[in-house]
């Protein structure tokens, strides 16, 4: 048994090595304090959508601004335009809101494809975001998928609430899969119910997506969020034909198609494709680059869109 005195000393021992002079017993007692929050560079809204769901929205920039809103393609999230809604110059002018889509990021993920197959669906999504963050006729900006999104909103909601559009590698036809890419081959074993090989298929293609590769670092945080997005939400992605083709060509508000000439997702040819059936459309092409001139070249993709967003 130990003396009396070893105790103590054992005692006063642990107190000495606690910081502030504080005893053992008292560290336990005492409930851990929750650390502070950390300052978020945006403002967070949450969008009710017609159908119940809540998709998660970041707003950057200027309240006064005029309006951009962002809209990411399959499997990734409003992080994806990092380099937009936090470049300074694009920041002090414009009012940037870059949204989760159904079954991303932070947004609600439903199960059941009744929930993803229907145009409809996305087009309200959109139209609430606008509605309920007051956005005054904002320029959409959409990347790959987001062209999907796009061509929904407007064929079911037309183009008077918006000043115009960015088809950013979007999609705007599934008739010739020849305007698609070799790095849809990984579609598929994106939505394996094996773990690994989706995991791997996903590296596989977001690897696609770049043809200037992203930094280590960013490149951990694009596969974080795309493994965020479940099995169920992959597969009911998918199998949804585009039919608003003829729609485009009735566009009444200005239309720039940003593409990249070495695109592995979206050809460049579909960029071109876009470009023809918009009246007035201006195509853009970026020699060099792949799926994701806004991340591949930001400096020049942000003075485009500022210019975009002025006219």
């Amino acid at each position: 048994m130990p003396s009396r005195r070893n105790a103590l000393v054992a005692g006063l021992a642990t107190a000495a090595a606690l910081p502030g002079g504080v005893t053992l017993a008292q560290a336990q007692q005492a409930p851990a304090a929750a650390p502070a929050a950390p300052a978020l560079p945006y403002r967070a809204h949450t969008i009710r959508t017609p159908d119940g769901l809540s998709l998660a929205a970041y707003e950057y920039g200027n309240p006064a601004g005029i309006p951009i809103l962002f809209i990411h393609g399959y499997a990734q999230a409003a992080l994806s335009w990092d380099r937009q809604t936090r470049d300074p110059e694009l920041a002090r002018e414009f009012r940037l809101v870059a949204l989760d889509l159904r079954g991303h990021g932070m947004s609600d993920k439903p199960v059941g494809n009744e929930h993803y197959r229907t145009g409809k669906l996305w087009a309200d999504d959109i139209q609430a975001t606008i509605t309920q963050l007051d956005l005054d006729r904002p320029v959409l900006v959409g990347w790959s998928y987001g062209g999907r999104v796009m061509g929904d909103y407007i064929t079911e909601h037309g183009t008077a609430r918006i000043r115009g559009m960015n088809w950013v590698a979007a999609t705007s036809s599934t008739a010739d899969t020849a305007r698609f890419g070799r790095a849809v081959r990984h579609l598929g074993p994106m939505t394996s119910a094996d773990p690994a090989t989706a995991i791997q298929a996903t590296i596989a293609f977001l690897r696609d997506c770049f043809e200037v590769q992203p930094s280590a670092n960013d490149f951990e945080v694009m596969l974080a969020f795309n493994m965020m997005v479940p099995r169920h939400v992959r597969v009911g992605l998918g199998g949804r034909a585009i039919t608003f083709e003829e729609r485009l060509r009735r566009v009444e508000v200005p239309v720039l198609v940003t593409h990249g000439v070495l695109d592995k997702v979206v050809d460049i040819s579909m960029g071109r494709h876009t470009a023809s059936l918009v009246p007035g459309a201006r195509l853009s092409e970026y020699a060099f680059i792949g799926h994701a001139p806004f991340y591949e070249d930001a400096a020049r993709f942000n003075r485009e869109l500022a210019a975009f967003a002025r006219g």
